[in-house]
Order: structure tokens, then C-alpha cells, then sequence
């Protein structure tokens, strides 16, 4: 409806009330033009993001403790944030800004509510985890060892009064458990919100997977491996890959398949898989890891396979001399 005043044209503010908050029309405006795309230009790779999501997690997440030991403990005082806790701040911030701008790349309409809250709720736990992993960290530099439990520590158990322990094991739950669910159950519910978006109509033959998804997996994969043992996530990845696949099984019979972004992510947990396997089988008789990880589901972490096996081994080997 239009109305015209004093010779020019006004659009009725009820009209753009409901341009503006119809969400059917929106949703269709903005991802409309899309679907009508070529398919091709549905299925192109996103080698950019992609890059830029591998790399910020090798150096934010799996770099930040790295950081921390290898920069000298003078730049850095044990009462003032590290270098890993300027690493984690960073990854708080690039991470969901990355994964949001996946979801404007999808050419499926994506529900925007849960997708922000997933958002919202994975800053909230990544920041848990880092108030608690600074201190995690910092123990390490008095002799905390990560391959036992927090009251078998020696720096720890000889704490008075006891009370104080119970404040540890809080620290500890806070990082080790809370935070990680916060952190981590968003962002692979975020992943497959994405994935369900990477389906394109069946060809004659589907279209190859790009070199540069091929060379991504490799590094993506290992970050996945890292992520799952480090983060004692195992089943949810393994559901989360469960998921994936009865996705492809259910597309597929509606004639869909993966392009080249769903494929790269499909591909990327496969091999995940892979590696958590081996590193499951390759300690399997560790004996001190497997009373740190009591019950059918035994994963041990990277870090605690450091401090128990690798910490001391150059010291080990001078002496040896």
C-alpha cells in the first residue's frame, strides 16, 4: 500500500512492518536467489573459510598450551593471563564468527534461532574452559601431573585445609566438564545444522572433490583427533558421526548427495575416526593412563600421555649419558 504526500511517494509503515518481520518472506529473499543458482555454484568449496577455521584451530587451541611452555615463564607471570589465555581469547572470538559466516554461505535456509543460540551458549563454555584451563596450566609450572586425578596430585593432597581440595575438584569440573560440554555440544550441533545444508540434486556423476578440500582434510582430520581425545568428547563426536552418515543415508534416498563442503566435513570425521582408533589401540596396555580412564570407554589425553611419558624424557636421556 502506498500513499502519496505532498507529491512524493510513502510506503505504509505497515507494509514494511511486514517486509521486515515476515520471517517466510525473509528466509526467502535472502536464500531464494540461491536455490535458483546453478548447482554448481551451490556446490563450491569454501576454501577460504575452511583455511581460515583449520588454521585458527591448530594455532588458538591446539597452539596455546605450546605457548605456554615453550615462551619463557618471565614474559608471563603465574599471576597474570599467559600467552595461551590471549590464544584462547582470540579463538573465542574468530571461531563462531567463522561458523556463522558458514551458515550465510549454505544455500539450504538454516534456522537462524538455533543456530545463534548454539552460538551463545558455545562462547559461554569456551570461556569457562578458559578461566579454568589458565589455572590448569599454571599448576603444571608447581608439578601438577595431568595423568592423575586431582586428589592424587602430590602438590594437591597435602593441601590444608581439605576444604581446599574440594575447590580444585570444582576448578577441575568447571574445566573438564562443564565447560567442555558448553564448548563442544554446540559446536558439532552447529556442524551438522551446516552439514544438512550440503546436499545437492543427484547428476549423471557427482562432482569430484576439490584438490584444495583434499589437502585440508588431512590437517582438519588431525585437529578432530586432538579435539576428541583432549577434550574427552568421544562420544559425542562418535554420535555426531553417527548422525552424519543416517543424514547422507536419508538424502540420498530423496536423490541428494554431498557437495564439496558436506564431503570435505564428512570425510574430514571419517578419518577422525580413523585416528582415535589407532591412538586407542596404541595405548591400550598403558597401565597408569588406564586407571586415569577407568571403564569401557578409554580415551586417554594427549596431554596426560606428555607429562607421563614425555616431560622428563630429555632430562631421562642426559642422565642416561
Amino acid at each position: 500500500m502506498r500513499i502519496r504526500t505532498a507529491g512524493a511517494l510513502v510506503t505504509s509503515p505497515w507494509v514494511l512492518s511486514d517486509h521486515f518481520f515476515n520471517p517466510a518472506e525473509t528466509a526467502e529473499n535472502r536464500h531464494g536467489a540461491i536455490l535458483k543458482d546453478d548447482v554448481c555454484r551451490d556446490s563450491c568449496f569454501h576454501f577460504d573459510l575452511w583455511f581460515y577455521f583449520t588454521l585458527q584451530n591448530w594455532v588458538l587451541d591446539f597452539g596455546r598450551p605450546i605457548a605456554m611452555i615453550v615462551l619463557p615463564l618471565e614474559w608471563f607471570p603465574l599471576n597474570r593471563p599467559s600467552v595461551g589465555d590471549y590464544f584462547h581469547m582470540a579463538y573465542n572470538v574468530i571461531t563462531p564468527f567463522i561458523l556463522l559466516k558458514l551458515m550465510e554461505r549454505s544455500p539450504k535456509a538454516l534456522p537462524r534461532s538455533m543456530v545463534y543460540l548454539c552460538i551463545i551458549i558455545f562462547v559461554m563454555g569456551a570461556s569457562i574452559h578458559l578461566v579454568g584451563d589458565s589455572v590448569n596450566h599454571r599448576l603444571i609450572f608447581s608439578g601438577y601431573q595431568l595423568h592423575l586425578s586431582v586428589r592424587e596430585n602430590p602438590i594437591i593432597r597435602n593441601l590444608k585445609p581439605e576444604t581446599l581440595i574440594d575447590s580444585f575438584e570444582l576448578l577441575y569440573y568447571y574445566d573438564e566438564h562443564l565447560g567442555h560440554s558448553m564448548w563442544y555440544i554446540p559446536f558439532f550441533l552447529i556442524l551438522c545444522i551446516y552439514f544438512s545444508g550440503c546436499f545437492i540434486p543427484c547428476k549423471e556423476q557427482q562432482p569430484r572433490i576439490p584438490v584444495a578440500a583434499l589437502l585440508l582434510i588431512g590437517p582438519s582430520s588431525l585437529y578432530y583427533w586432538y579435539l576428541v581425545t583432549e577434550g574427552q568428547i568421544f562420544t559425542l563426536f562418535i554420535f555426531t558421526t553417527f548422525a552424519l552418515v543416517a543424514l547422507v543415508m536419508h538424502q540420498k534416498r530423496k536423490g541428494l548427495v554431498m557437495d564439496s563442503n558436506g564431503r570435505f566435513l564428512f570425510y574430514s570425521f571419517i578419518l577422525t575416526l580413523g585416528l582415535v582408533a589407532l591412538w586407542i589401540g596404541w595405548l591400550w596396555n598403558d597401565q597408569i593412563l588406564r586407571k586415569k580412564y577407568p571403564g569401557i570407554i578409554y580415551v586417554p589425553e594427549p596431554w596426560a600421555f606428555y607429562t607421563l611419558h614425555l616431560r622428563n624424557l630429555p632430562s631421562t636421556e642426559a642422565e642416561s649419558f
